[in-house]
């Protein structure tokens, strides 16, 4: 779950998330907080994501992994409206059906930095849907740069 103590803001900021287009991921994602992945002793990492009761949020709406990898995702629909959960994962995205008060499970692969968009893509949950973002950071391998002048760095 989303640090009580600290001001979302702080940590989109702490992240370098707010510079680059005036804060791409603080204006599109509906902040249903800020979480950190936990990386286990087997090198994977774990995570859970809720659906806020009557709020058409996740929670987190964003998820930042500290590194490219193995992903394992606890969902949970605290709603009382049925929703389904698109992951993204290499190779091919991750569908699972979320009945109302039910709990499901998603194994994920991202192995690169960047932002991955995920949502819930059932019906038109006013107008948009449950938008998220999990976040993996580090660095582009060398071979996958492209050539062009050093960018910014926060």
């Amino acid at each position: 779950m989303a640090t009580a103590e600290r001001d979302l803001s702080e940590m989109i900021a702490e992240l370098g998330l707010d510079r680059q287009n005036r804060a791409t991921l603080g204006r599109m994602v509906s902040h249903g907080g800020l979480a950190h992945a936990t990386e286990m002793p087997d090198g994977r990492m774990h995570a859970e994501i809720r659906i806020v009761p009557d709020q058409l949020v996740w929670d987190p709406s964003i998820l930042v992994m500290p590194h490219g990898g193995d992903i394992e995702v606890d969902l949970f629909n605290d709603d009382s409206n049925t929703h389904c959960a698109l992951m993204p994962s290499n190779g091919d995205s991750q569908w699972i059906w979320l009945p109302v008060y039910s709990k499901g499970k998603v194994h994920l692969n991202l192995d690169g930095p960047g932002y991955y968009w995920f949502s819930s893509n059932v019906g038109n949950d006013e107008g948009r849907g449950l938008v998220g973002a999990i976040v993996v950071q580090g660095d582009v391998p060398v071979q996958g740069r492209l050539d062009r002048p050093d960018q910014p760095r926060p």
